[in-house]
């Protein structure tokens, strides 16, 4: 992995994950992501470099920028910091609690699978972005 390169951990079954791996890939023209489901061998051995227990049922996306762990909704936050577009204005949220914005993401996180669905085997990425997946 490139040291400027940031990397996403997500649950390769959920829906509202992969969207929102879908959405990054779109607004991330620099390439500056890369991809790895929580569920993967490199998701499971890149928690375990830095000391995050294997994840069972995953609830957050977790980024790993900068040699740091970051979870929930500070995670998103700081993608979104990032990215193309408005989307970096979103970073406004950290003036929020972390307590509060996580209840939140937590709140949302706990209905993904009713609300957006999950699927069967995680998600594949085509030819042209597998070079940006773990």
């Amino acid at each position: 992995m490139a040291s400027s390169a940031s990397v996403i951990l997500f649950d390769g079954v959920c829906n509202l994950c992969n969207g929102f791996v879908q959405f990054v890939i779109n607004h991330d023209p620099t390439g500056r992501f890369q991809f790895t489901s929580l569920q993967s061998e490199a998701g499971q051995k890149l928690l375990a470099a830095y000391g995050v227990p294997a994840v069972l049922e995953p609830e957050t996306v977790m980024l790993v920028e900068n040699d740091q762990v970051y979870t929930h909704s500070t995670a998103a936050l700081r993608v979104f910091r990032q990215l193309r577009g408005l989307w970096p204005g979103l970073y406004a949220g950290m003036l929020v609690p972390r307590p509060l914005r996580d209840w939140v993401y937590r709140f949302i996180a706990r209905h993904r699978y009713r609300w957006f669905g999950r699927q069967e085997s995680c998600w594949l990425p085509t030819p042209e972005l597998k070079a940006r997946f773990l």
